[in-house]
């Protein structure tokens, strides 16, 4: 008797490791960016740089705005402690500044994986 196949079902699950999985810097990004990301352009625009960080365990978020804006004169643009998203923005430099500071306190004082900077 021929068996039938059936098909696989693959079941994907978040599993939250200790790391920063995304650290990157839109420099001089389009007004338009801003709208849709829920920013405010008459604020936020005047700056150069939006940086955006997914963090994971999520609650870990938390930290690193506490730690981004404390490192650079940023502007905290939306922290989600569910998904583990953080967004900054202001100048190049500052925005820059915030990511390499809550990469490496992450990495040294909390035992985090970290990937590196990438920007448009």
């Amino acid at each position: 008797m021929a068996q039938e196949h059936m098909p696989e079902r693959i079941v994907q699950e978040l599993v939250p490791g200790k790391e920063i999985t995304i650290a990157h810097l839109i420099a001089s990004p389009d007004i338009t960016l801003y709208e849709k990301l829920g920013l405010d352009p008459r604020v936020e625009y005047s700056k150069s740089a939006i940086g955006v960080l997914t963090i994971s365990p999520a609650e870990t978020a938390i930290i690193a705005a506490d730690i981004a804006i404390k490192a650079a004169g940023i502007e905290l643009g939306f922290v989600d402690r569910f998904s583990g998203t953080l967004i900054v923005t202001g100048t190049i430099s500052e925005t820059e500044a915030a990511i390499r500071a809550v990469l490496s306190y992450v990495k040294e004082k909390m035992g985090f994986s970290v990937c590196e900077i990438t920007r448009t």
